[in-house]
């Protein structure tokens, strides 16, 4: 059904794009193919990130391969003035990442979103995966965030407040909603320089947390941290009577990220978030960054589980232009209740389009 109606709304737009005013057409490649002629636009785009991953638990090596990380086509336009949508989409059949259709009719400081999205919660979790610094975001973000889900958002941007508030359906829990909300506010803002300071929030049938945001930037070298407190519900089986019961656990996590642009680029920020660079040379960007975390967190990328660790992490990225990066990490982490121990290393090759 959502190959269907993939097809028709690429028709529709393409039709509506190249029949009003066709002598106004206009057509751009930079960043994507872009057509577009007075309220109608369609684009098309993608990422392909393809990984070399080597993962050892205790001594032992758990993972040596070559994967697909993540292999997505996206589409998005306008077929009004004030009306938008997006599709974006795994092409390994998994399904639709966003489906969404969006009004922008009262201005940038009312924008209203309906359908499958990412909620407002953690700024590392709305950093696109072709932005973040280190290949995979922190095991503690991983615990709290919670993704994308089909929901009414509504966010906007006053001055250098970023605001966003969404009720979504909880997966695989139909007749149960959600609440999210975060709050990002930049103090200071120049074309070098950023101080952002935020905090969000989650109401959910599983878990109950909020979690605060602080990051930086001043010419080439960023920085950003976020902490999370969360009351969890928790299931124990008993291996008497195969019961189960419920009880609430109390989880929390922090993580400390720093990044330096060895060729002077500047981290973008708008809307309250982080993209990546556009290199100042032809020959490239280069950027070193340092991770550290700690506390409950999914710690699957380190073979630990979801556990109460530390985890220590480097990267390496190499930007060739704006579409094309490459980049190494390495992560190494220790349990925090037993003796277990987990590293990865991961090469990534990665364009967008």
């Amino acid at each position: 059904m959502r190959n269907k109606f993939t097809s028709m709304l690429i028709a529709v737009s393409a039709l509506a794009v190249t029949s009003v005013h066709a002598e106004e057409v206009v057509v751009s490649t930079k960043g994507g193919l872009k057509v577009s002629s007075g309220d109608y636009t369609f684009e098309f785009g993608g990422r392909i990130q393809y990984d070399y991953n080597r993962s050892e638990k205790n001594g032992e090596v758990d993972e040596d391969d070559f994967d697909l990380r993540r292999g997505r086509v996206y589409m998005k336009g306008s077929v009004a003035r004030n009306w938008e949508y997006k599709i974006n989409f795994n092409v390994d059949g998994s399904g639709a990442e966003d489906l969404y259709l969006r009004y922008k009719g009262w201005g940038k400081a009312a924008v209203v979103t309906i359908g499958k999205q990412h909620q407002p919660f953690t700024l590392e979790q709305l950093i696109s995966s072709k932005d973040v610094s280190i290949s995979e975001r922190s095991g503690i973000t991983e615990r709290y965030l919670i993704g994308r889900r089909e929901g009414v958002q509504l966010q906007g941007d006053v001055d250098r407040l970023h605001y966003a508030v969404g009720v979504f359906t909880e997966e695989g829990k139909n007749e149960d909603n959600g609440f999210a909300a975060r709050l990002a506010y930049a103090p200071y803002k120049s074309d070098a320089s950023v101080v952002h300071l935020g905090a969000s929030y989650k109401d959910t049938k599983q878990q109950d947390a909020f979690g605060v945001e602080l990051a930086a930037v001043t010419g080439p070298l960023h920085f950003q941290m976020e902490y999370f407190d969360a009351d969890e519900l928790d299931s124990l089986v008993s291996d008497i009577t195969g019961e189960v019961s419920s009880f609430e656990n109390s989880v929390d996590g922090y993580y400390v990220q720093a990044g330096y642009f060895i060729t002077g680029e500047v981290r973008p920020y708008k809307k309250g978030t982080f993209g990546r660079p556009t290199p100042l040379s032809r020959s490239g960007a280069w950027e070193v960054v340092a991770r550290y975390e700690d506390g409950d967190g999914d710690f699957g990328d380190v073979e630990l589980g979801n556990t109460n660790a530390s985890v220590t992490s480097l990267g390496l990225n190499y930007y060739l232009n704006k579409n094309v990066r490459v980049n190494a990490s390495y992560m190494d982490g220790e349990s925090n209740i037993n003796e277990d121990d987990g590293s990865e290393f991961r090469l990534r090759f990665q364009i967008t389009f």
